[in-house]
């Protein structure tokens, strides 16, 4: 058995990935059928289980023979899907399936048994006795030019040469092996490949895995080429798209994998490292602009009303996979949604760019919380206007600093004025300009679906990335909307 790494329990077969930690996280996970229930929870069966190999000498001997097994470990598990009955039984006790080699049939060498005719006869002597009556018969044949051959004449009996009597079954124990060489030839010669790796012609396909135009994915392949880490072999075309891929539609890993012919574990890799290198070159596309920017690029639904608007602010969640631990449970745990999120604060300038996305927060934290923890603040200056939802309950955070705050109008238990449903409407004509960045934000699935546990480490780099893109593309404010 191959060298792992790690400890705990492994399925001993050659070539086979059970583990106990496997199936462990499988039962850490969220049953489909039976949300919110875990599956260690519910009443689902098992993927597999792990059998200890028995104690007895005579058990452990067809085990370790069965399994073919040159320096076993110290305790040997194999999982159910090696035995014929899913599990160790009395007609199939032993492992037989998908063992990860071929086992030739065992042949004893067997002796022919001669006719009982010849029975206590020299087989040399018989063989020469036999041999007079046909050398006597070919004699009294007379020739074809005398007379015509009759063919009941011609008839004799066949005989075996003496020196073929004992079979050789040498070639016959290793014709396994010659057949496995004409099988493995066959193949490659006549294999071809299932699946491409995919390669984007054109702007729609380029939308549809990237999130992008096509010319501006060549832009981005560009400038992260100098980043480019040499011990993979894939095109860093086809790396950045895999990445890109992985956040625009979420794939399965495996399936990644299979779209671009390279193995499971190195895609899992190349994802890793782009998510890395692009956070960091990235982060330069979510910029803090300068006043006099925000002014000459506001667009004319604000200038009328609020001229002076700096920033737009708004909080969301992306809800993620339900964590093992009671505390991460906890915090990520949102009442409004009733599932665990992650949650994260975005402000747009007036023109639709995002200008700043926080780190990720549990689903627990107030939207005041991340505002003053998220260190948005220190980009407020004197004499700004930030414009917010009525749940930022910031102003006594906003009044130190001398930023004035546009926020709809309560209406507590009066009704409101005509001049203040105004007022309110007005902001939500233009604030809504937010929520369509965030929509853009969404449209990158690993973001609007369920996010996993194994990507948590990663995410506050994930909410750069993506931000860095959506300001890669058109601008949110058409003129139409302007």
């Amino acid at each position: 058995m191959a060298n792992r790494g790690g400890s705990g329990k492994f399925c001993a077969a050659k070539g086979c990935h059970n583990s106990y930690r496997k199936l462990k996280n499988f039962l850490d996970q969220e049953c489909y059928d039976h949300k919110p229930t875990i599956r260690a929870e519910c009443k689902c069966p098992r993927p597999f289980k792990l059998h200890k190999m028995p104690s007895d000498d005579d058990g452990k001997r067809h085990w370790l023979a069965a399994l073919n097994l040159k320096c076993p470990p110290r305790n040997v598990h194999v999982c159910s899907f090696h035995f014929v009955d899913r599990q160790p039984t009395k007609e199939n006790p032993y492992p037989e399936l998908w063992l990860g080699y071929d086992r030739p049939l065992s042949k004893k060498r067997r002796r022919r048994t001669w006719p009982d005719e010849g029975a206590g006869v020299n087989p040399e002597q018989h063989g020469m006795d036999e041999m007079k009556p046909v050398e006597e018969s070919l004699a009294s044949v007379p020739s074809p030019k005398q007379t015509d051959v009759d063919d009941s004449s011609c008839t004799s009996k066949t005989f075996t040469s003496v020196g073929t009597q004992w079979e050789d079954h040498i070639f016959e124990e290793h014709c396994y092996i010659k057949r496995q060489h004409s099988i493995t030839y066959v193949n490659q010669s006549t294999q071809c490949d299932t699946f491409k790796p995919l390669t984007l012609m054109n702007d729609y396909d380029s939308n549809l895995y990237t999130g992008l135009p096509l010319h501006t994915f060549h832009t981005l392949v560009a400038v992260l080429r100098p980043h480019e880490n040499l011990a993979y072999q894939t095109e860093i075309e086809q790396q950045i798209l895999l990445t890109l891929m992985k956040l625009k539609l979420n794939l399965l890993i495996e399936d990644l994998a299979i779209r671009f012919c390279i193995s499971v574990s190195q895609v899992s890799r190349i994802i890793s490292f782009w998510i890395d290198t692009m956070a960091a070159v990235l982060k330069e596309l979510i910029p803090w602009l300068p006043k006099e920017t925000i002014r000459a690029t506001t667009p004319e639904a604000y200038k009328q009303h609020y001229p002076n608007v700096t920033c737009i602010l708004d909080c969301s969640e992306s809800e993620v996979q339900r964590p093992g631990n009671l505390d991460s449970r906890s915090e990520s745990y949102s009442h409004y949604y009733a599932c665990n999120t992650i949650k994260y604060l975005v402000a747009i300038a007036p023109c639709g760019l995002v200008m700043f996305i926080s780190a990720a927060y549990g689903g627990r934290c107030s939207d005041k919380f991340i505002t003053c923890d998220s260190g948005i603040l220190e980009y407020l200056h004197p004499g700004d206007e930030v414009m917010v939802d009525r749940g930022f309950l910031i102003r006594d955070l906003l009044f130190e600093r001398k930023v004035n705050m546009i926020i709809p109008h309560f209406a507590n238990k009066m009704q409101l004025t005509e001049e203040k449903v105004t007022c309110s409407r007005r902001i939500a004509n233009v604030r809504i300009h937010v929520e369509r960045a965030i929509r853009r934000l969404k449209v990158y699935k690993v973001l609007s679906q369920t996010l996993p546990i194994t990507l948590m480490p990663k995410i506050d780099k994930i909410l750069r990335i993506c931000a860095a893109l959506v300001n890669l593309r058109g601008d949110l404010i058409r003129e139409a909307d302007k």
